[in-house]
């Protein structure tokens, strides 16, 4: 291995034994959680699972980078366009798009693994700055959580 290289990361059974283990999963809210599979500070991205139990809007917000997803379970779509990301889909965000996330009605649990590249900027209904969520505040609250957990 080239010394300046990093290690390789393999994380075993993450599409079925991983998803099993509710005290992985970073609670959002009390229907809403993520587990992280990469955390990137160095290179400003992270790769997490989303697990959403619930249905309606979750949140609207604007991508800074492109994000890449794949839905493993349920399906979701965006009010802003007229598909939907159903189980085995792949979907690819531009940089600078503006989307609402919706779980439609009879879906009990939605599961997608998102890479997502810099941050996105949570917009309230006029579309101003309502919060940030990036690869530092996906750390910072996985860090709480497990903490917490004792893990």
């Amino acid at each position: 291995m080239n010394p300046f290289q990093s290690p390789d990361l393999v994380l075993p059974g993450v599409l079925s034994d991983w998803l099993a283990d509710d005290n992985l999963w970073v609670p959002n809210s009390a229907t809403v959680s993520f587990k992280p599979i990469i955390l990137s500070t160095s290179q400003g991205y992270f790769v997490i699972l989303l697990r959403v139990r619930q249905n309606g809007i979750l949140h609207r917000h604007r991508h800074a980078g492109p994000v890449h997803a794949l839905v493993l379970r349920g399906s979701w779509r965006y009010l802003e366009h007229d598909w939907i990301a159903e189980e085995g889909s792949y979907i690819y965000e531009p940089p600078g798009d503006v989307h609402t996330l919706v779980v439609p009605d009879g879906v009990p649990e939605m599961i997608t693994w998102f890479h997502n590249t810099g941050g996105y900027t949570y917009l309230d209904a006029d579309g101003r700055p309502a919060g940030v969520e990036d690869v530092f505040t996906k750390l910072e609250a996985a860090e709480k959580h497990y903490v917490t957990i004792g893990l």
